[in-house]
This record gives C-alpha cells, sequence and structure tokens, in this order.
C-alpha cells in the first residue's frame, strides 16, 4: 500500500464529517443553554449561517431554552424543524416577564426569523391596539388591527401573556379597555356610573369624567414609552414629575406618581403573567357572545360584567364556594373571591347559594360599587330561587340572575317556569358555559386548597 492511499480506518465522507460538525454544533449550543441565567430575557436561536431563525421569551432563560435540547422537542412536530437547525444561540436579559415579552414582539418584528410564523400554524399574531383619534384613547387585544387612527404593537407570540401583561400594565398606567364613545365635551358622561375597574383604582374612570382628557393623554404617553422600550427613562422622568408635584403641594398627584414607579420598578414580582389572565380557551369571539346574550336575555344592551357561582363540598362536612368574574366575556382574575361557607351545616346547597349570594351584595352595597350585568348560579331552579331569595332579604333590585343546569344545559330565569333552551352551538350558551366551568374550576381548586391542608394539620 502507497503512502498516500488511505486505509478503510481512514476513510470519511463529506457528510460524515458534516454530520460530525453539526453533532458538534448542538451539542455546543446545548452546553451553551447550560450557562444562561435563570432570569427572564429572550433567547434567540441560530442556524449554521449565524442567522436568527427563533426569537420565544422565558420566565427563565435558562429552564426554556434548555427544554428545546430535549428528546421531547426532536420528537415533536411543532419543534421538530426548528430543533434540526440549531447550530448557536443566544439571549439578551429582561428585567421581568411583561419586558421580556415586548422585547420578543420587538425583535419578531425587527428580525422577522422564519420559525416564529412557522410554528403559529397560520393563526392570526395577536396585537396591542391603542386608538389614536379619541378625546380618550383605549388599550385593546385584537387580532383583526386597524389601518387607521390606531397605535399598533405586536406582533406578539402569546395570546394569554398579552391579554396578562395588559391587566397587569393597567394597574399601573390605569387606562381604559372599554368600547364607550366618550366625548370629554359632553358633562352628560358625569352622570354615568363607571365599571368595577374604577372601584379598584385600575382605571380612571375616564367615563364619568373624573380625569381630564390632557392628563388621561398623559398616562397613555407613558403607557407608550414603556411599551417602546423606554423603562428606564419612563422612570426617571416620573421621579422628575412627582418631585415636582410635590414642591407644588400636589401631595395626591405625587403620591399616586410614587405608586406607579414602585410598580414599575417591581414588575418582576407580578407573577406568571398566564397566571393574570385565563388562558383563550373560549374559542369563539366573546363580542358575539356578549351580544348573543343581550339578545336572548332582553338585556337592554351588551352585558360588560358577569359573575357566576359555584358550591364545592369538603369530605360532606365542610362548604366552600367560589366566584369569578369575567370582564368583556374573558376572565378578569383579581376580581375572583372564594367563601367558608359559615352559616350551613352538612350538605345544603340552597342556603350555601343563599349565603354566598347574601355576603357577595351586601359588600356591593356597602361599598357603593356597580353590580354586575348578570349573575350565574351553576345550578337549576332551586339554586335560583336561593339567590333570588338572598337578594330580596337583602332588598337589592336584582341585575340580571340566571342558573345553568349542568345536564341539559338549560338557562333558568326568574318569574319563567320553563327554561330557556340555547343551541348548542350558539355563541351565547358557549360564553355561559365558560362563566359555569371556570367558577367550577375555581371552587374545587379551593376545595383542594382545604383538603390538603386538612390532611397536613392531621398528620403533624
Amino acid at each position: 500500500m502507497s503512502d498516500h492511499e488511505p486505509s478503510d480506518a481512514d476513510e470519511s465522507t463529506p457528510a460524515d464529517t458534516d454530520q460530525t460538525a453539526t453533532t458538534g454544533d448542538r451539542a455546543a449550543a446545548a452546553a451553551k443553554v447550560k450557562t444562561f441565567p435563570q432570569t427572564p430575557g429572550v433567547y434567540l436561536m441560530k442556524d449554521a449561517a449565524g442567522r436568527v431563525i427563533y426569537v420565544g421569551k422565558a420566565k427563565n432563560l435558562r429552564a426554556r431554552a434548555s427544554s428545546y435540547f430535549l428528546k421531547a422537542a426532536e420528537q415533536d412536530r411543532r419543534t421538530a424543524d426548528l430543533v434540526q437547525e440549531i447550530r448557536d444561540i443566544d439571549y439578551l436579559e429582561a428585567d421581568s416577564e411583561v419586558d421580556a415579552l415586548l422585547l420578543e414582539s420587538r425583535l419578531v418584528k425587527d428580525v422577522q426569523p422564519r420559525f416564529n410564523s412557522d410554528l403559529k400554524d397560520d393563526k392570526t399574531f395577536p396585537y396591542l391596539q391603542i386608538t389614536t383619534h379619541e378625546d380618550y384613547p383605549r388599550v385593546e387585544f385584537t387580532r383583526t388591527p386597524r389601518q387607521k387612527g390606531v397605535k399598533l404593537y405586536g406582533p406578539f407570540t402569546s395570546a394569554g401573556s398579552l391579554r396578562g401583561a395588559i391587566v397587569v400594565l393597567q394597574r399601573i398606567f390605569k387606562f381604559r379597555t372599554c368600547s364607550l364613545d366618550i366625548d370629554a365635551n359632553d358633562d352628560q358622561w358625569r352622570w354615568f356610573r363607571p365599571c368595577l375597574l374604577a372601584s379598584i383604582d385600575q382605571c380612571t374612570a375616564p367615563c364619568n369624567l373624573r380625569i381630564s382628557k390632557e392628563e388621561y393623554r398623559r398616562d397613555i404617553n407613558r403607557l407608550k414609552t414603556f411599551l417602546d422600550g423606554g423603562k428606564k427613562r419612563l422612570i426617571e422622568e416620573m421621579r422628575q414629575e412627582m418631585l415636582a408635584a410635590s414642591t407644588a403641594l400636589e401631595f395626591e398627584r405625587a403620591a399616586r406618581l410614587r405608586d406607579e414607579i414602585r410598580l414599575l420598578e417591581t414588575l418582576d414580582q407580578r407573577g406568571d403573567l398566564e397566571e393574570h389572565v385565563q388562558p383563550e380557551v373560549f374559542l369563539v369571539d366573546p363580542k358575539k357572545g356578549l351580544a348573543g346574550l343581550e339578545k336572548v336575555l332582553g338585556l337592554p344592551r351588551p352585558p360588560r360584567v358577569i359573575e357566576g357561582v359555584d358550591i364545592a363540598h369538603l369530605a360532606g362536612n365542610e362548604t366552600v364556594a367560589s366566584l369569578v368574574q369575567f370582564i368583556d366575556g374573558l376572565p378578569f382574575k383579581p376580581g375572583y373571591k372564594r367563601y367558608r361557607i359559615k352559616t350551613v351545616s352538612g350538605i345544603d346547597d340552597f342556603k350555601s347559594i343563599h349565603e354566598v349570594v347574601s355576603r357577595r351584595f351586601s359588600r356591593l352595597a356597602r361599598e357603593g360599587a356597580s353590580l354586575p350585568d348578570i349573575f350565574l348560579v351553576d345550578g337549576g331552579k332551586g339554586q335560583l330561587s336561593a339567590a333570588m331569595d338572598a337578594l330580596e332579604s337583602l332588598g337589592i333590585v336584582a341585575p340580571c340572575v340566571i342558573s345553568l343546569a349542568k345536564r341539559e344545559e338549560e338557562v333558568f330565569l326568574p318569574g319563567r317556569s320553563e327554561p330557556l333552551r340555547l343551541s348548542r352551538d350558539s355563541y351565547s350558551l358557549r360564553l355561559l358555559e365558560y362563566v359555569r366551568d371556570e367558577a367550577h374550576r375555581f371552587a374545587q381548586h379551593y376545595h383542594h386548597l382545604l383538603r390538603n391542608k386538612r390532611s397536613f394539620d392531621e398528620d403533624r
């Protein structure tokens, strides 16, 4: 054998070399991920040419990015193609999950990575939309953005996270999300009763003209600055504004700015965004559900606030209840409440409903808060009668109170002997089912918490 004739052991094809390099690159990327911080941020997947092919956000960069190098990611049809092309990965840290969500959106828009589109299965991306043509601009979640009269942010890759971010940001900037057409020059709005968001200090109630058009727009401009990535500059400007307000003895305004600054600085403590708003399990347009309820229930306008209650029993001798709240057809987690039934011994759903309704509406009356447009009780005629008896004993003029029976999905209304039977495919029934099922889920969750606590106490 000549010196320059390769032996069988030395032979290798270009394909073998490429495969070895590919495996090596992916192994290096997998090792690199293990050095990522366990903080919020975005990660950037790159191919062999160094091009960014995917951008994702994470509450924990190391944990989230590492998941792409597990065998499950190679086998999942949604990620398999992406995983095969990953050769390198980088990251950018963010102060919070909200900041990471916004950073991801800006990068997706600027870089347009191929797999950010491919992995959406042709769904329409969600956007955050701010109206610009109104006296009091509104902030909206939308999948069909307008072409004129709005400022758009997005696209976002997670609808649930965007909805959660809107809830978090509304607590800071107190913008409106309603669909009212408010005219700042029409004094009749001063007699309009604001929704519960004003009661919990999550909206400045422009619908009641409690805030001037100029001051409200300052809040919207602050929101825009934050959404554009100017958080540090915004906080510094707000600090200067707070000091100026304090010097001018405008202590209420200074205190509000102080609280807003604190909330901005502690966004990392807001928790998982998906916890703030229920994921999109209601697969029809909520507006169609609300319009349907207006029609079938004979309401003067589409309902804005719906509350639902459900009862759960703990080992047959302790009863708990849940109350969930929906605004504009979507769950509003800050409005959820839990109750331990105090006046009922044993299992008695009717008396338990009576107690919960009494406690809920007596509190609303004490606080002068708005009543829900629809109050939904899980059950049939008996549960509905118990709720109406509670309202009558309080001397409260009832809102639209209804019950929804599980077996045939029949809707019972006060004063009607026969139930209302809605089409199983109707948007209105789907929305009522969504409220009922969420109340049931929340009641069962509380039931399990108490049961686990009891087991823990017994084991001590």
